[in-house]
């Protein structure tokens, strides 16, 4: 069987991204598994699948399960799960614990490498979402009416500098500059609450540069954004947006270049690797 007539699997956290996977591989003719988590995922996604399993945080045996009795033998994991909720809402089943007894640290590459070996156990290999929907990552170039003014550009490239050395400490993948100052650095919170702490900060002009860590583990985890990012930033003062050109994933891209031409907002893909 080849792999787009394969069954998907998806282990859904939070945000729009596991919904619009869904949406996009049902569209190129897989069936769709979904193992959302409680008060994380978006009760929308069960539309848009051919079947969800609701799960509390921890319960990796149950996902094996579902995914086993539904014939899933490849699987993504998108969106994120808010880190706060780990302290209220995790409730882990031997296997989970298993994982989690393999690594030293809890920051999120190791946290989610160790669950991807867990789930390839099984016979379930963990793939990245863009292997199957290629057309998902960021194409390099701007892709707005407006390129980056010339201190735009300089802060990309200040943020993206930092964001390299930075990187290896799993801090997150997320900087907000203006005018030569880091504004707001992504960490617990994630994008989107970076980016409105920005505008509590009264920042103006600022960018937002979002990148993978240096080694980034492509199944997962990779810097994210769509219409919902320049919705963001739009009221909070930022009026650039850069991405990694072939490794951030993008879903809705049209739509969200639409609505930065609406509000004047650049939005640019760099080639990762440049200095």
């Amino acid at each position: 069987m080849s792999e787009k007539s394969s069954n998907i699997g998806i282990v859904a956290g939070n945000g729009q991204f596991p919904l619009l996977f869904a949406r996009a591989a049902r569209k190129a003719g897989m069936q769709v598994y979904a193992a959302a988590h409680t008060n994380e995922t978006e009760e929308d996604l069960a539309q848009e699948t051919d079947g969800i399993l609701w799960v509390k945080i921890g319960e990796l045996q149950k996902i094996m399960d579902f995914f086993l009795q539904n014939n899933v033998t490849k699987a993504v994991m998108l969106g994120g799960i808010t880190k706060a909720r780990l302290m209220t809402d995790f409730a882990p089943d031997a296997l989970a614990l298993e994982a989690l007894a393999s690594i030293d640290a809890t920051g999120d590459d190791m946290v989610l490498r160790a669950v991807a070996q867990a789930v390839e156990k099984h016979g379930i290999q963990v793939i990245a979402a863009t292997s199957i929907l290629p057309h998902l990552l960021a194409p390099e170039g701007v892709w707005t009416q407006r390129q980056p003014t010339e201190q735009e550009a300089a802060d990309i490239k200040l943020g993206h500098e930092l964001l390299q050395k930075i990187g290896p400490l799993d801090i997150g993948q997320c900087l907000i500059l203006t005018r030569g100052s880091v504004i707001c650095v992504e960490a617990i919170e994630g994008t989107d609450a970076a980016i409105k702490r920005a505008g509590e900060l009264e920042a103006s002009n600022a960018v937002v540069v979002k990148m993978p860590k240096p080694n980034q583990d492509h199944r997962f985890d990779l810097p994210a954004a769509g219409a919902k990012t320049i919705e963001n930033m739009i009221p909070n003062g930022c009026t650039a947006l850069a991405l990694a050109a072939g490794a951030a994933v993008v879903f809705d891209r049209e739509a969200m270049v639409d609505l930065a031409d609406s509000h004047n907002i650049a939005i640019v893909a760099i080639n990762n690797n440049q200095e």
